[in-house]
């Protein structure tokens, strides 16, 4: 009986905690992101202060904070009594975008991040769309809008070749990087795409080759000087 009884206390004043502003958010901290974003992700949070650490729900942080087109997700704990500490996930920056004269950041998730003045970030791989395909801040890369060419784009820096490749263009399925200088990588289709990037980073690193480079079949790699790609 006793028991019972402590225990129907402890909910009575759980609830009460809940439902008072003792445990009110009257701070929120942020990190893992740089001063520029960690404020912009406390504004997008402000519609939490006041309410209760104890009613706080996983979802509602994270929709506020993702909704800013930088931020992939979040974590929190709650710092009793009054503070909400936020670790901020980043999207991460892959390639830029072009639509026309149009110039935007494009994330690993294939995300649009931002939109930049002409000329930003010259040494990110270029992905090209043209003026029919929307594009809106924060929103995602469609099929057929750029989403085929930024996954083209990810495995680049494991293979560690990202910072040769100036643009990636698909035709008809066929994933073709070209690299500063104008040397055509031609790897076929996604299928076992970090082997083919192995292989090119090897061949690259001992031979110099002018035109192109095909490592479709990867055990039987051609280079060659016709810049065409085969249709």
């Amino acid at each position: 009986m006793i028991g019972l009884v402590l225990a129907a206390l402890a909910a009575l004043g759980y609830v009460g905690a809940r439902e008072t502003s003792v445990f009110a958010v009257r701070a929120i901290q942020v990190d893992g992101v740089s001063p520029a974003l960690a404020s912009r992700v406390r504004a997008a949070l402000q519609p939490l202060e006041g309410e209760s650490l104890l009613k706080l729900r996983a979802e509602d942080v994270s929709r506020l904070a993702t909704a800013l087109p930088r931020v992939e997700g979040v974590s929190y704990d709650r710092s009793f009594p009054n503070t909400l500490r936020v670790r901020v996930e980043p999207e991460q920056p892959l390639a830029v975008l072009r639509r026309g004269s149009e110039w935007w950041l494009v994330s690993r998730r294939g995300r649009v991040m931002a939109r930049l003045a002409p000329g930003r970030l010259l040494g990110m791989p270029r992905i090209w769309v043209t003026k029919k395909i929307d594009v809106a801040l924060g929103g995602v890369l469609g099929a057929g809008g750029g989403a085929e060419e930024a996954a083209a784009l990810v495995p680049l820096r494991a293979a560690g070749v990202a910072a040769r490749v100036s643009t990636v263009r698909i035709v008809d399925g066929q994933i073709v990087y070209v690299l500063r200088g104008g040397l055509e990588l031609r790897v076929g289709t996604a299928d076992n795409l970090t082997l083919k990037l192995a292989v090119a980073r090897q061949i690259l690193a001992r031979t110099d080759v002018v035109g192109y480079l095909d490592v479709s079949v990867p055990e039987r790699p051609v280079a060659g000087t016709n810049s065409q790609v085969s249709g």
